[in-house]
């Protein structure tokens, strides 16, 4: 793709939709016909530490066995036994080197190896009324009307803030989340993966730049940026109903890199507005810090005589998927955020289309189903 001229996909139109999902093609089509690929049969018998050169070891002992070399059958046996301890001894040095980084990630992909543990997929049943069925209680809070509330009054000592200017994002920030993608992640239905985001920033870098700042300009996300793959994931082993599924959401990876930049300046804008008492969605806080600071007022107070303390847990069912568009303009826009930002927002978060996977049914358009990238700001009264 160096020598590719991106002007000309610019060019080509003055629609933004049409010049992302040219671009998007485009690098699939790229990745289709470029990068190459190779097929490999897993059996589920093969041992992690069980290389190509054993393979063929093995199979330099079978052939010599049934030719009757009994010379050449010693000779393949030994071989193929030093190589199998040396194989055994390279798997055991990366497990515990695995143990010894401190990545999670690593660690739990070492005990599935350990334990041989291979999780098998929950059948899901190939049924189209199935996925409309699916489609419609996903979507299920749309059918509720969209009233707009009266702006939330805002009270605040502070001196008035000047208005925050308009994002536009550097080239330098789109290179470095490129370089941090984790290439085995999956793609999402623009088809572009990460592994060619990272191998290739200096190269798309430019090309993105353009749409991320037409995008922020215009107050339009395109719509290949906001289309989806729904994955229903169940929660247990026997379905009962439609509730028993989990919507799991597969987004573009370029545009999750478009949000977290976006993110990025909506923190630097409202952190020093936000309540010092929520902990969710803030960096270096967790729940347990509110646990603790809870049961440490509770306590405290539970110190005087002939003091209690009630408790009352308040669990809001969907609270994501019920966030009024209008309602979360007026808040971000008292947290000083500008209006342009906010157009974009919740341009991003209505006229989504929805599919899922493996079937030909698309999903309806849908506005709130669409979980935001953090929690709604809890401003301090």
């Amino acid at each position: 793709m160096e020598s590719t001229d991106w002007d000309l996909f610019r060019a080509a139109t003055d629609s933004l939709d049409e010049y992302t999902d040219t671009v998007t093609s485009y690098i699939h089509f790229c990745e289709d016909s470029i990068i190459p690929t190779r097929t490999r049969v897993i059996y589920n018998n093969d041992k992690p530490w069980f290389t190509a050169k054993l393979r063929q070891l093995r199979k330099a002992k079978e052939s010599a066995f049934r030719e009757g070399d009994r010379s050449g059958y010693k000779a393949a046996k030994y071989q193929f036994r030093k190589e199998l301890k040396a194989a055994k001894s390279r798997h055991r040095e990366r497990l515990q080197e695995q143990f010894g980084n401190n990545d999670t990630a690593s660690v739990w992909r070492g005990l599935r190896e350990i334990t041989n543990y291979k999780p098998k997929a929950p059948p899901c049943a190939d049924d189209h009324k199935l996925a409309d069925d699916l489609n419609l209680f996903f979507s299920r809070f749309d059918a509720a009307p969209d009233t707009s509330p009266s702006p939330t009054p805002h009270y605040s000592n502070d001196p008035p803030i000047s208005p925050a200017p308009s994002l536009t994002i550097a080239a330098k920030e789109i290179k470095q989340l490129f370089l941090r993608l984790h290439p085995r992640k999956a793609p999402g239905p623009d088809h572009v993966s990460p592994a060619t985001l990272r191998h290739c920033p200096s190269e798309l870098t430019p090309v993105f730049t353009d749409i991320f700042n037409s995008s922020l300009q215009s107050c339009h996300v395109p719509a290949c940026f906001k289309s989806s793959i729904i994955v229903p994931v169940p929660k247990k082993p026997r379905i009962t109903g439609l509730n028993d599924y989990r919507p799991v959401a597969l987004t573009s990876v370029v545009m999750k890199s478009f949000e977290r930049l976006v993110l990025s300046h909506l923190k630097s804008l409202t952190s020093p507005l936000l309540d010092p008492l929520q902990f969710a969605y803030r960096a270096n806080r967790s729940v347990d810090d509110a646990i603790n600071l809870a049961l440490h007022h509770i306590l405290q107070h539970l110190d005087s005589p002939g003091t209690y303390a009630r408790v009352l847990f308040v669990d809001f069912s969907s609270a994501f998927n019920t966030i009024l568009p209008s309602l979360l303009q007026d808040k971000l826009s008292q947290l000083n955020v500008p209006d342009s930002t906010c157009r974009w927002i919740i341009d991003f978060l209505t006229d989504r289309k929805q599919r899922e996977p493996h079937r030909a049914v698309f999903f309806l358009p849908c506005s709130s189903p669409c979980t935001p990238t953090t929690a709604p700001p809890a401003t301090t009264p």
